[in-house]
């Protein structure tokens, strides 16, 4: 396992963080030498700002947090983020069309994304506690398909956060050619450890300072 700091990335996504406390996060980020700085994408200027030289990788969120508006929008604001000095995409999948079964759309959705986001990777954020065993494996081999280069379980927004099991299984599921990203609900570094256990290769958490130290 490499070093635990290197599969953090350090969030701030509430509504209400101020410019003064993404710089905040910022430079915890880059005293812990995270993996990146994962934000909203108002804040992706200031941030690689920020972190210009660091090492430590600007990260945003596009059709945060429901994933529920046009493909085009979608789209938009990732090649806006990139465009502004994004380096990663995490983009949440429509989880309307995956419940409906329409797959051929949250692929569709998901391609638009990852070609308008290059250079940039992108993570697909599939809210796996809305979805079925059966439609986190689709919702997984969809993210694949489209050229995503990892899933992702949650926002942190909703019902339920990342649990081992589901990343055992989207692990499985995609296996060792995409990142697997554990996010929602990982606030201590024994629970860090097993998401990483299960086959997590990045996590998502606001948590980075209590799990570093």
């Amino acid at each position: 396992m490499n070093a635990l700091n290197t599969y953090l990335d350090h969030t701030l996504l509430k509504a209400e963080a101020t410019p003064a406390d993404i710089i905040a996060v910022t430079a915890e980020a880059k005293s812990f030498q995270t993996a990146s700085v994962c934000v909203n994408t108002c804040y992706t200027s200031l941030v690689a700002r920020e972190l210009a030289g660091s090492g430590v990788k600007t990260c945003v969120v596009v059709g945060f947090p429901l994933g529920a508006m046009a493909t085009e929008a979608k789209a938009q604001e990732a090649a806006l983020a990139v465009k502004n000095g994004a380096e990663e995409v995490d983009m949440v999948m429509h989880i309307g069309s995956a419940k409906a079964g329409d797959w051929a759309a949250v692929q569709a959705d998901i391609a638009a994304v990852v070609s308008a986001s290059k250079p940039a990777i992108v993570k697909v954020i599939l809210e796996t506690c809305l979805l079925t065993d059966e439609e986190k494996v689709k919702a997984c081999l969809a993210a694949k398909a489209a050229g995503a280069a990892f899933v992702k379980t949650s926002t942190g927004f909703s019902t339920g956060g990342a649990t081992a099991e589901d990343i055992a299984l989207m692990r499985k599921t995609v296996g060792s050619e995409m990142g697997v990203k554990a996010s929602g609900g990982v606030r201590t570094r024994e629970q860090a450890l097993a998401m990483i256990e299960a086959g997590a290769s990045r996590i998502g958490c606001s948590s980075t300072k209590k799990i570093m130290e």
